[in-house]
């Protein structure tokens, strides 16, 4: 990566005017369109529902305790709509409380076991109830129709994670087929079942409905705390409505954040205080870098402050290059390409021509092996930290409200100085 100095920082202008069209970008800058397929059927159709027809199958008898845990059996037999249900497999099931209980439910143990789980007070009807609402998508889903590539198309799911809200709210999946059929970053791992009223589709994963907003990662998160003073130093002198704080936490944003680790910050800005002293007259070499990397040390988050550097880093010139970090759509891993291929950020708003990041992902079966981000000023590609685990120890494909979070190595430079 080339170190940048204190006057190739200040050229760094094109970024005026950047959050003016961050309120369009909003909205405007997203997954694809929900697809639309034919009109939900209004005649009763005499075949069993999914509900029957999943009660029927035993591979899926931890998940059918889900649904009856839930009750929403009656929604899901009604003959009188169309749906699509994401079903996982026994295996995924028990995988998801193993994870769920820390151990206390081992993988291992017989399904007795998952199913007094399911059955007890610590596995509340409503966690049930948004589990199977988040995997049930009120039209027909037909893989066939979904284009490959990305983005990927969003579908409504019955779930409504905030009615005090809208009556109208509804979290999305993500259905796609780069790399494979997936939901999310869940794969597909049977052809559709059909049933009376819709179709169902195993998964080898359940699918979670996400809880919080991609500020609470940020906020909390003891390895993006240089990210958070970022996003605070950008949001200086802006109006409460048009912060990145504020669209971070909006629950009608749909986003990527490729969020840069407190050593990646702390590596780029030793760099830039390297180069500014070098270029005042101290000597290139250890002693002037080790300086550098004091100064970084001791100043910690406040360094966005700092005499030094405070003159470069305006909130303006930092608020263009936290967008950078930023695309306006939602990305799993698996929706990447396996040959680098470049994709828009944020910045793409004011700097339409700007090519954007180089995105490339290697697969290994369905699972991400390893990612990578190419800032256009980048000598080399950052890596995403692989680990698709919940939070607060997963690095990948951290799936939130309003977008996903990846973990990255390197801070991504938008121009070459």
């Amino acid at each position: 990566m080339k170190i940048l100095n204190l006057s190739e920082m200040k050229r760094l202008k094109i970024f005026t005017g950047l959050f003016s069209l961050l309120a369009v970008l909003l909205f405007t800058a997203c997954n694809k369109d929900v697809e639309q397929f034919p009109d939900i059927t209004t005649g009763a159709n005499p075949s069993p529902g999914l509900a029957t027809a999943l009660a029927a199958n035993s591979n899926y008898s931890l998940y059918n305790a889900v649904v009856v845990k839930s009750g929403m059996s009656a929604t899901l037999n009604d003959s009188t709509r169309t749906l699509t249900m994401f079903v996982p497999s026994n295996a995924a099931v028990k995988q998801a409380i193993t994870a769920l209980t820390g151990g206390t439910v081992p993988s291992g143990a017989p399904d007795a076991n998952f199913l007094g789980f399911i059955n007890s007070a610590n596995f509340t009807q409503a966690t049930a109830a948004g589990i199977v609402g988040y995997n049930v998508v009120p039209q027909k889903v037909d893989f066939a129709a979904i284009p490959a590539g990305f983005p990927n198309f969003q579908y409504p799911s019955l779930l409504n994670p905030a009615p005090q809200i809208s009556a109208l709210l509804r979290l999305t999946t993500f259905p796609s087929k780069t790399n494979g059929n997936f939901v999310n970053n869940a794969p597909v791992t049977s052809a559709a079942v059909n049933a009376g009223n819709g179709v169902m589709y195993e998964t080898g994963a359940l699918v979670a409905p996400p809880q919080r907003y991609l500020w609470d990662r940020i906020n909390t998160d003891p390895q993006l705390t240089y990210l958070k003073a970022a996003i605070a130093r950008a949001d200086e002198g802006v109006a409460a409505a048009e912060t990145l704080t504020g669209y971070l936490q909006n629950i009608g944003a749909n986003f990527t954040v490729f969020a840069p680790t407190d050593a990646a910050f702390q590596a780029t800005l030793t760099g830039l205080i390297y180069q500014s002293m070098v270029g005042q007259g101290a000597p290139a070499g250890n002693a002037t870098l080790q300086q550098a990397q004091g100064l970084v040390t001791s100043a910690g988050v406040g360094i966005f402050h700092h005499p030094a550097v405070s003159g470069v880093l305006t909130p303006t010139n930092v608020k263009g290059i936290v967008v950078y970090h930023i695309l306006g759509s939602r990305a799993f891993l698996n929706n990447l390409p396996t040959t680098q291929a470049n994709f828009p950020t944020l910045l793409n708003g004011a700097v339409a021509a700007h090519p954007g990041v180089g995105l490339k992902v290697t697969m290994a079966g369905p699972m991400a092996a390893a990612a990578t981000v190419k800032g256009a000023a980048n000598a080399t590609a950052a890596n995403i930290a692989i680990n698709p685990a919940p939070e607060p120890g997963g690095t990948s494909d951290q799936h939130y409200l309003n977008g996903v979070l990846h973990k990255i190595d390197q801070v991504l430079l938008p121009q070459a100085f």
